[in-house]
């Protein structure tokens, strides 16, 4: 994984900064790949702001859960590979591509990045920014 701080062309290698280790991104999407949404739920702080892609943001772990569910609801499965990080002392970064399944058994790929702002070792605001287009095209 390529570590990256300040600007993208500033690439360092085996560089993480103290939130990132912090946070347990590995376990966090590990977590969204089980579709477990209570599990994701823990990295959030009681009262996280949540957007997926241009839908309206939801506040509050227990809204954060159902919406995360009903998401779930809709796919097979998900698989997401980080390809780079960019980290702050409040703040990352996290980019890369997700694979969605979808009940047919059809997959589709879609490059992502996740903007986090943290307070501690917990999540306060979790924006995603995607074109989930080619994934509700195919859920029909």
């Amino acid at each position: 994984m390529t570590v990256r701080s300040g600007a993208p062309s500033q690439t360092q290698t085996a560089r993480v900064v103290r939130t990132d280790a912090r946070i347990g991104w590995a376990e966090l999407f590990a977590a969204i790949d089980r579709r477990d949404a209570c599990e994701f739920a823990r990295f959030l702080t009681p009262t996280a702001e949540f957007r997926f892609g241009n839908a309206p943001a939801v506040t509050g772990r227990a809204d954060i859960v159902a919406a995360v569910q009903g998401f779930f609801g809709m796919i097979r499965g998900c698989r997401h590979e980080l390809t780079a990080t960019w980290a702050g002392p409040a703040s990352a970064v996290r980019e890369g591509h997700v694979t969605y399944t979808v009940p047919n058994g059809s997959t589709v790929l879609v490059p992502f990045a996740n903007v986090f702002e943290t307070e501690g070792v917990l999540i306060s605001r979790y924006r995603i920014y995607i074109d989930s287009a080619p994934l509700f095209a195919m859920l029909g």
